[in-house]
């Protein structure tokens, strides 16, 4: 059976990051939306991304950027891997891939059944889906809200290989999400937190060692 990866998002600073890597994170992420408190400036996602270089595969995330943006953040961060986590259309996403050349994550937001029907649209266009909690109707974040969706929606859904896993995942349950959906992919960010944008070295780690254990 091959190795659960692992993706620590919303990484801000030089320890945390050296936190995730060290502990054998597979990919490592970098907000970049203002109005998130994981929100790093392009410059300083610059430094961060070059660190992890060669270490892990490095994640840019982006809400609903514009054409600008999406070439400001390439240029800046040379991501491996662009994530989606907006309202973007199943276009929107194929016209960042192309005018990019690099792999496209899309975050689709679950909390029904029928939320599931976006995925086989949305894998035709992007490299991998994430699935993550849909945030409440008033939520200001699309992501990064701690909770966690009925995971029993995902029992008989076709998903396409590599479906990463998100959505209020931490040291304490995460075993519990891999034995329930089967999926090989996971991703933490308030999980490992102390505060809303505060990772902790401590829960970075055992995130990922409950993860080896599982």
């Amino acid at each position: 059976m091959s190795p659960i990866q692992v993706k620590i998002c919303g990484l801000s600073t030089e320890p945390t990051l050296d936190a995730a890597l060290d502990a054998g994170a597979d990919l490592v992420g970098f907000v970049h939306f203002a109005k998130s408190p994981r929100h790093v400036a392009l410059d300083h996602g610059a430094v961060l991304s070059a660190r992890a270089r060669g270490r892990a595969e490095r994640v840019v995330l982006l809400v609903d950027p514009d054409d600008a943006l999406v070439t400001a953040a390439v240029e800046a961060l040379d991501p491996d891997l662009i994530q989606l986590h907006g309202h973007e259309s199943p276009e929107r996403v194929a016209a960042i891939r192309t005018r990019t050349g690099r792999p496209v994550m899309k975050a689709i937001g679950i909390a029904t059944r029928p939320d599931l029907t976006a995925v086989p649209t949305y894998a035709g266009f992007a490299d991998r889906i994430l699935l993550d909690a849909k945030p409440p109707k008033d939520a200001a974040l699309p992501g990064g809200n701690g909770l966690t969706f009925d995971w029993s929606l995902l029992d008989e859904a076709q998903l396409p290989a590599g479906t990463m896993l998100s959505g209020g995942l931490t040291p304490e349950n995460v075993a519990e999400a891999l034995r329930h959906t089967h999926l090989r992919a996971v991703d933490v960010s308030s999980g490992v937190e102390t505060a809303p944008g505060e990772k902790d070295v401590d829960k970075i780690a055992a995130f990922l060692a409950a993860v080896h254990r599982a």
